[in-house]
């Protein structure tokens, strides 16, 4: 294949201006407009863009669990590990939900490793130190 091409994960929201500055808080990165999409922002950490918000005025959260236990399409964010808890505080002051945690036992002070959330809009995220990324 020569063409080039990028991908993007683009989260919908129903007022995406909000959840932009949201994950852009979160990720300490900027937001602006897509300049070739009017309903997009983009936002952007030192490397490049990292995240879309689109707006979508029938956009429903998705749910979290689901009944069946399967896993969704969700945003990974990695921290380091000595920094995790810090992490948490500053979603959770920003508007984050926490939903539920997992041990997986590379922590002694017996707090949980990967962390999940919900976003303002719904959608999850998760919180993990470097090198808990899943496999």
């Amino acid at each position: 294949m020569t063409a080039t091409k990028t991908a993007l994960l683009v989260l919908d929201s129903t007022d995406p201006e909000p959840l932009a500055r949201f994950y852009a808080e979160l990720l300490g990165a900027t937001v602006e407009p897509s300049p070739g999409h009017p309903e997009l922002l983009l936002i952007s950490g030192a490397d490049g863009i990292v995240l879309g918000i689109h707006h979508d005025a029938g956009h429903a959260p998705p749910s979290w669990p689901r009944p069946d236990d399967s896993q969704q399409s969700h945003v990974w964010i990695v921290v380091a590990p000595d920094a995790l808890d810090e992490a948490e505080r500053d979603a959770i002051s920003l508007g984050a939900r926490p939903l539920d945690a997992e041990r997986n036992g590379t922590r002694t002070d017996r707090r949980t490793d990967v962390r999940r959330f919900m976003d303002p809009a719904g959608h999850t995220f998760v919180l993990a130190p470097v090198g808990g990324l899943p496999t």
